[in-house]
């Protein structure tokens, strides 16, 4: 019998809230046509997703894909950190 490969949603966000311990709040932007007008709108959703050694800050960009239910609201996990926010109001050597 084939193996079946199951494919899982993968989106690209930013990080808006790291105050939980192993989660974070992603937004994930897209473009839509608006109803009526037909102009471009820029839509966006936020996912909790689960980080597991803590290591997502705001603002960083990262990859999240879809896992099974950890939580009521958590079911996407980070994948990989894309780019790093750059901190902001730390000392300068």
């Amino acid at each position: 019998m084939a193996e079946e490969v199951k494919y899982r949603k993968a989106r690209v966000g930013i990080v808006v809230s790291d105050k939980m311990e192993k989660s974070i709040v992603v937004r994930v932007d897209r473009m839509a046509k608006h109803e009526l007008y037909g102009k471009p709108v820029l839509r966006s959703k936020k996912f909790m997703a689960h980080d597991e050694n803590n290591e997502c800050r705001i603002g960083d960009r990262v990859q999240i894909e879809e896992t099974r239910p950890l939580s009521a609201r958590k079911h996407w996990e980070v994948t990989k950190i894309i780019e790093k926010a750059p901190i902001l109001g730390g000392e300068e050597e």
